[in-house]
């Protein structure tokens, strides 16, 4: 959201002349810690979510979580990305997979491992790290796509500080069901995001999914936390808020 704005500097005040008290980003490349901190304070928003830095995005890169042989660059982007999220307020961490040909067993050690690395080292400072499985029409070659398989890492790592980035609109085009899904995965919920599908946009677009009743849904599940709108406008950023006030929420 906010691409009106050049950079991600400037997607900080609009999102404040928007109404947000919160926000969530992607790492800010290109940018020091200096300046993304100041653009942050000087908006007034809370910082609730950053993505891990995730390598060359113009090689379509995502991260190197499941990568064997790049696990020193993990650590690296980790140990930076931590530094980052201090710097901001953030207490949550997305930690990418990374995009594979042809997922191997020794891809899922590679990734384990290091989940269980990054749960140690997020413990230490006392912030949480989420995994999101990611469809494959979306994202094709995508490492975690499954949601069995990230609940069953997310419970043999058994740490609070590892939970699941749940994508309403990535659980949609995996397995669907919605009401039944959200029901069995919320004890593993760390953070909740939501866009139409199939396109993407604003909540109340034409699509699959009824979002005034899985908003409801998430609350009488047990979910109370922040909610990252994960979607393409499809105009202007603020003109397409006009949802939440429909739904009978303020911003």
């Amino acid at each position: 959201m906010f691409t009106e704005g050049a950079t991600i500097l400037e997607r900080y005040s609009l999102a404040k002349e928007a109404g947000f008290k919160a926000v969530e980003t992607g790492f800010p490349f290109g940018h020091t810690l200096e300046q993304v901190k100041r653009a942050k304070e000087s908006s007034g928003v809370e910082q609730v979510l950053i993505n891990l830095k995730t390598g060359d995005v113009s090689k379509g890169e995502l991260g190197v979580t499941a990568i064997p042989g790049r696990e020193n660059d993990f650590r690296e982007d980790l140990k930076v990305t931590i530094d980052y999220a201090k710097a901001l307020g953030a207490k949550k961490i997305h930690i990418m997979a990374g995009k594979l040909e042809n997922a191997t067993p020794r891809n899922w050690e590679t990734y384990e491992n290091n989940l269980k690395y990054a749960a140690v080292a997020l413990k230490q400072v006392n912030l949480l790290g989420v995994i999101e499985p990611i469809n494959q029409h979306s994202v094709p070659k995508y490492f975690l796509s499954d949601y069995e398989k990230a609940v069953d890492i997310i419970k043999r790592i058994d740490s609070t500080h590892l939970k699941l980035q749940l994508d309403i609109f990535h659980l949609q085009h995996i397995c669907g069901d919605l009401s039944y899904n959200i029901k069995s995965l919320m004890p593993y919920v760390g953070h909740v995001q939501i866009a139409q599908v199939p396109h993407r946009n604003e909540p109340d677009t034409p699509g699959e999914i009824n979002y005034k009743y899985i908003l409801e849904n998430l609350e009488s599940n047990g979910y109370h936390d922040w909610i990252g709108l994960e979607y393409k406008p499809i105009g202007n950023s603020k003109d397409g808020l006009k949802w939440i006030i429909n739904f009978g929420y303020t911003l």
